[in-house]
């Protein structure tokens, strides 16, 4: 067993993300385990990328309100408790609604020191469209 103390909450950084993000890292699994994980802060608004993961993503939702979008139009609406899993190389984003702080932990597995395959950012227009698009989870 091994006790691990916090690491500092930093930025995420701004070729990745659209408004104010901030990443706690809590676990960079060492050989065998691939896990990583990270609590991750979004002010109103803000959001990720365009992203996928190589062996998929858990986000759980631990305060305020986000929303998690697919390529296809899945829209998922995020509230505390939810958890919502990403499967392998499903191209999505997630982040807070408009009105909304969102803390969710985030959970992927390494491949080879791969995680994520990062793309362009979620434009306004898109963000505004996911919150008519909802998918109540409750």
């Amino acid at each position: 067993m091994q006790h691990i103390p916090p690491a500092p909450t930093a930025k995420a950084p701004k070729e990745r993300f659209t408004g104010e993000v901030y990443l706690s890292p809590l676990h960079t699994g060492q050989a065998p385990s691939r896990l990583v994980a990270a609590l991750v802060h979004f002010t109103p608004g803000a959001r990720t990328n365009w992203h996928s993961h190589p062996l998929g993503q858990t986000l759980h939702c631990t305060s305020g309100t986000g929303l998690v979008v697919s390529r296809d139009g899945t829209v998922i609406h995020l509230r505390p408790g939810d958890t919502v899993h990403t499967p392998p190389g499903e191209e999505h984003w997630h982040g807070a609604t408009e009105d909304s702080m969102m803390c969710h932990l985030a959970l992927v597995e390494h491949d080879n020191g791969h995680s994520a395959t990062w793309h362009e950012p979620v434009t306004d227009p898109d963000y505004e469209t996911a919150h008519t698009k909802t998918k109540e989870t409750r």
